[in-house]
């Protein structure tokens, strides 16, 4: 895990902050009626579906950047100043952040989604990647709904329409996901990530998570040789079909571990991170699809798909 920023480096953030250029992540129009930042790509996108035009969102992380492992910028600094809302995805994601608003001074407390949703792991290790699994996604959304709300309480039909709709959009897409994984045949659902960043998915959908290269919740995690055997020996042994590298990974590894086994390296999925516009994860729920169907190609073969 990267070492948190220097008292020093946070203070040059904050001395440059008002000659930054502010990072419109999302956008708004300006008509807007209040700013909030979001963390990640999938916490943006998320604050952008219920706050529509009235929510101006600032989204500190681009497309396909490792949460794990970013490096604050001063615009980073100037949007937690203005914010009225600051929504962060939580856990052990973004460590980077505490530092940020302490420096910041803003007024808005982050609200960490986290809090709002069913969570797994290990006792005193809560995997932070809630967001795989759709019904979180939906506990997050109402969390946003009522923070915007009390933010801005003349948008409060607004935010409650906008998430309704979009919940229903979440359900419809849980609906298709588990339909897909059906065309699996139950002793092929074993699936193998880059690190440990599908075990919401995996539980919800009914897959057997075999292991991962880097074995950390954390992608910035290095595996140890022991490791990388333990996991041949696994995938050998239970006949796993596909590896499943990351879009914002180097999968040099998955090549290796592949070739090895004679397993299949699949397409790569979207794990911590969306994609940029015009990509298959653009939107989270583009991004669920997407690794959906990879999955399903993946661990068939090719023989079944879920593409929409």
């Amino acid at each position: 895990m990267r070492a948190r920023l220097g008292l020093s480096l946070l203070a040059i953030l904050v001395l440059t902050a008002a000659a930054g250029c502010g990072d419109d992540g999302a956008g708004g129009s300006g008509s807007a009626s209040l700013t909030a930042v979001a963390t990640t790509t999938q916490v943006g996108d998320f604050v952008r579906q219920v706050g529509g035009e009235r929510v101006e969102v600032q989204q500190i992380l681009e497309p396909n950047a490792d949460p794990h492992d970013y490096e604050p910028r001063p615009s980073d600094v100037a949007a937690l100043e203005q914010a009225a809302a600051v929504f962060r995805s939580g856990g052990d994601l973004e460590e980077w952040l505490d530092e940020l608003i302490d420096s910041a001074g803003g007024e808005a407390k982050p609200i960490a989604l986290i809090d709002s949703v069913r969570t797994i792991g290990g006792e005193g290790e809560v995997d932070p990647h809630w967001w795989q699994d759709p019904g979180n996604a939906e506990s997050a959304v109402n969390a946003i709904r009522d923070a915007l709300a009390q933010a801005d309480p003349g948008g409060r039909d607004t935010y409650r329409r906008n998430a309704a709709a979009y919940v229903l959009r979440l359900r419809r897409l849980d609906r298709d996901v588990a339909g897909c994984i059906e065309r699996v045949p139950p002793r092929q659902r074993k699936l193998v990530t880059t690190h440990d960043a599908l075990g919401y998915y995996a539980e919800r959908y009914g897959l057997e998570v075999v292991g991962a290269l880097i074995p950390s919740l954390s992608s910035q995690a290095q595996p140890s040789s022991k490791d990388t055997a333990d996991l041949v020996g696994q995938i050998e042994r239970l006949g796993v079909r596909a590896i499943f590298p990351e879009s914002s990974l180097n999968p040099k590894l998955e090549r290796a571990v592949a070739r090895e086994t004679g397993a299949e390296v699949g397409d790569a999925l979207w794990a911590d991170t969306l994609g940029p516009k015009g990509s298959s994860g653009a939107t989270y729920l583009d991004s669920i699809q997407a690794n959906t169907d990879a999955i399903v190609r993946g661990l068939t073969g090719g023989e079944a798909n879920c593409r929409v």
